[in-house]
């Protein structure tokens, strides 16, 4: 196990982690969808009508979908399916009315899954300087400048920035940290897992593919570029999980926690 993974999961297993990773990700209670007036007026009516078609376009308007259907993406996608296909339009507004309205409404503005909300508390915590050395918004002042810097602007103009001056190649996805000490440019994806399997999995291999991806080397700045996985959670429970297994068998990969995450950098 790499040495700062290691220590990771010991900060874990052994101390407050998940009270001092709270200053991180502060998890605050999630705040209902709205729904337009005038939209849960068209909805309203409809519904009363039984006026299949015409619930079924409204409701498709509406951020979420009141009831689950493997078939309402599609007819997101392509609206003009609605007309093409009466069955499934009577079946799905079929089971609608087994809903009362207050119902409906209620499912159309369930909160945000936190898991959604979690992404921009990293860069939030980055941006209260935390990490004791000067932030940029802008990537041009922190190119120019030589001290000890973290660059904060959003995964897409950083994933721009890393490909144009530090060799980065995977172009499909944008990057949660970018960072220069002591000359050297690190690079990274910033995860809070807070479970096993299915989408947390996939997104513990998307951080471990970041770190596998290669560089252009030289790129045009001819730095040295380090690429490390900034990751919490569940990954540091000491078990027979995929998680801790990656960790144990791939010392060459740096993944830390965030809160190990300074010490890391005034090491280099």
């Amino acid at each position: 196990m790499n040495y700062w993974t290691n220590l990771s999961v010991e900060f874990a297993s052994q101390k407050n982690y998940l009270d001092e990773l709270y200053k991180v990700y502060p998890i605050i209670p999630n705040i209902k969808r709205s729904l337009d007036e005038k939209l849960w007026n068209a909805i309203e009516t409809a519904y009363n009508n039984h006026d299949n078609v015409n619930l079924i376009k409204a409701l498709l308007k509406s951020e979420l979908f009141p009831i689950k259907d493997s078939y309402v993406a599609y007819l997101r996608r392509d609206p003009n399916s609605i007309e093409r296909n009466p069955n499934t339009i009577n079946r799905i507004a079929g089971n609608l009315y087994q809903y009362s309205l207050d119902k409906i409404y209620e499912n159309c503005t369930q909160p945000k899954e936190t898991n959604r909300q979690i992404g921009p508390m990293f860069k939030r915590w980055i941006s209260q300087g935390t990490l004791g050395c000067k932030i940029y918004n802008d990537a041009d002042a922190f190119l120019l400048s030589k001290e000890n810097a973290v660059l904060n602007i959003s995964d897409e103009g950083m994933k721009t920035f890393a490909a144009t001056n530090l060799g980065y190649r995977r172009l499909d996805k944008g990057l949660d940290f970018i960072a220069r000490f002591n000359g050297k440019y690190i690079i990274a994806e910033a995860k809070f897992l807070t479970d096993f399997g299915g989408h947390q999995d996939a997104q513990f291999d998307d951080a471990i593919t970041t770190i596998k991806s290669d560089l252009t080397i030289p790129n045009s700045m001819n730095a040295d570029v380090i690429k490390i996985a900034i990751m919490d959670g569940v990954l540091y429970i000491i078990g027979n999980n995929k998680m801790y297994k990656h960790l144990k068998n791939h010392p060459d990969q740096i993944i830390l926690s965030s809160l190990i995450l300074r010490e890391y950098l005034y090491t280099l």
